[in-house]
């Protein structure tokens, strides 16, 4: 019934549509892909987003580490070669499955707004706003860094190797050089601020004031400095010491737009261990992040609703994909913009968001030939107070790190420092983040607070979503799945896992799959992909349809017969190794 009311729809709108038109072929892909090739593995495998960091945790793997040994080597060479996305001046959300006890951690490594952080942090003088860009370059969107204090609680509890030996990749790299990769040389062509850093000017530009092209040799020993210090002193090196006084001192003296980061917020940053967000989906049980996330939330609510349908009988690709996937997201992302926030701040209703009850009620929405346009926010149980819809975004930085060990054990861990190239403030070797912009810029819209709106201590939502993903029967590890992509994230990871579990693909041809969907706005259909084909089709249906760049980084390992399969995004440099 609903191929037909779509095909009928098509031909309403385009008289002269042919069956092959609803129906569009393969094309190649789209400029700026680099095909990649599934994997297969027996052992191990780390899938993250670029070769070096990738070897630096296979590295670890063959010499007898475990998962999370990989994780702290390919996080610390990730540092180094994609500054731009992720790195000691930033945060990240940590699934880790500890396959001996059976059992899910979660551990939220959000970076936190200072002590000094007031409510009208994002504000002008006039009351209003801050332009982003305004807010983005300088101090003031600098929250206290939290991947030092999680790297090192991680390998605490997971670590086998020794901790100074972890840094022995980063620490080559930075001392000998490294060629800098066509993605980040691209995007510094593109940014705006960087350049005003002197720090930065002086490492990412020639002589000539030009950004460096793809393939000069990096070098980089302030970072090497940085390192061994962390080597040395452990995480207390970097939050207390010299590299913490350097850290306050680019924030506060950022002369056009200086930060209250504090010394004292660095030395009392704590990682959070939280209860991982689980639910089912078909014959699925997937793990996730709660709150500071909505990541986890999202996703489990997308899957819920799209519960009802049966997708395996959806063509991978159709209108009625797009359709469905993109109904589906509207009603997860107005919820998420009015209820999800730090929940140590706001009481948000997480169980009933993701209760079955409450998904089954929202799904009745989703109409099969015909768009619901912007949703609004349901009430679920638990709601305690009013709240105000938060339009603010997360832009498309990132990084994602996936990694599977010999014994089973996994990491599924989404790391960042927000925007590329972050704050722009570059000191010891790396940048520091801007992830302060995740908050609302305004603490209330419409009369009413907003949920995510800035204080002391506070993190930011997020819309990051590493994934594990369990076999319901048997419970054993099926897949573990993350992207980069600000609050795009949160439909790739939800693609991927339809992909392999209702369209069959393996791995590598899921997250190849283009993207689509909606934040609650227009639908968004990868630009230069199979998709604008149907463009005409949902229009007719009352889709606001945009094509736009859609640049997903999503790294997956697969459980299969005999090891692993995993993949690696070709929109961007990641590659999965392992044996």
């Amino acid at each position: 019934m609903l191929r037909a009311a779509l095909i009928a729809a098509a031909l309403l709108a385009a008289p002269d549509a042919s069956l092959a038109q609803l129906r569009p072929s393969q094309p190649e892909p789209p400029s700026g892909w680099t095909p990649k090739t599934l994997l297969h593995a027996k052992r191990h495998v780390v899938a993250a987003a670029h070769p070096l960091a990738v070897d630096a945790g296979v590295k670890m793997l063959e010499q007898g580490g475990s998962a999370v040994d990989a994780m702290v080597a390919t996080q610390l060479v990730l540092s180094l070669v994609e500054p731009q996305a992720s790195g000691l001046g930033g945060g990240a959300f940590f699934m880790y499955y500890d396959a001996p006890e059976k059992r899910v951690v979660a551990i939220d490594a959000r970076e936190t707004a200072p002590s000094g952080a007031t409510p009208e942090l994002l504000l002008g003088p006039d009351g209003k706003p801050l332009a982003f860009q305004a807010a983005v370059v300088g101090g003031r969107s600098v929250g206290t860094p939290g991947t030092p204090r999680l790297l090192e609680a991680a390998h605490a509890r997971y670590g086998k190797l020794p901790w100074a030996k972890l840094f022995e990749p980063a620490i080559a790299l930075a001392e000998n050089g490294f060629p800098l990769s066509p993605r980040v040389a691209e995007l510094l062509t593109k940014d705006k601020g960087l350049s005003d850093s002197p720090a930065a000017r002086a490492y990412f530009f020639d002589a000539n004031g030009n950004p460096k092209a793809a393939g000069a040799v990096m070098k980089n020993p302030e970072f090497a400095k940085t390192l061994r210090l962390l080597a040395a002193k452990g995480a207390d090196g970097y939050y207390t010491g010299e590299v913490a006084a350097d850290i306050v001192a680019a924030v506060r003296g950022y002369a056009k737009n200086p930060g209250s980061l504090s010394a004292e917020d660095l030395a009392l940053y704590r990682v959070r261990d939280v209860e991982p967000l689980c639910g089912h989906y078909r014959a699925l049980h997937l793990c996730g992040m709660p709150p500071s996330s909505s990541g986890g939330i999202a996703v489990l609510q997308i899957l819920g609703v799209l519960e009802r349908h049966d997708l395996a009988k959806v063509r991978p690709n159709s209108t009625e994909a797009v359709h469905l996937f993109s109904e589906a997201q509207r009603l997860a992302f107005a919820d998420r913009n009015r209820y999800v926030a730090d929940d140590r701040f706001v009481d948000v209703p997480v169980r009933g968001l993701v209760d079955a009850g409450y998904l089954a009620e929202r799904a009745k929405l989703v109409r099969p030939e015909k768009s619901m346009g912007r949703a609004e926010a349901g009430t679920p149980a638990g709601v305690k107070v009013a709240l105000a819809d938060d339009p603010v975004d997360e832009v498309a930085g990132t990084s994602h790190i996936a990694i599977v060990d010999a014994q089973g054990n996994a990491v599924s861990m989404t790391t960042t420092i927000e925007g590329f190239f972050g704050s722009k403030i570059f000191v010891r070797g790396f940048l520091l983040n801007n992830e302060l912009t995740d908050f609302n810029f305004s603490p209330v819209e419409d009369g009413k607070p907003v949920a995510n709106s800035v204080a002391p201590g506070k993190r930011p939502r997020s819309s990051m979503a590493p994934f594990l993903v369990f076999d319901a029967k048997g419970g054993q590890l099926d897949m573990v799945i993350g992207s980069p992509g600000g609050s795009l994230i949160i439909g790739y990871v939800a693609k991927a896992i339809i992909g392999v579990y209702d369209w069959k693909l393996d791995m590598q041809k899921a997250i190849d799959l283009p993207n689509f969907g909606s934040r609650n706005g227009p639908t968004e259909i990868e630009k230069g992909t199979e998709l604008e084909a149907t463009s005409a089709t949902l229009k007719a249906m009352g889709h606001d349809v945009r094509a736009i760049d859609m640049t997903s980084g999503l790294q997956g390992i697969r459980r299969v017969a005999g090891g692993w399969e995993a993949g690696a995004d070709p929109r961007r440099e990641g590659v999965a190794r392992g044996r």
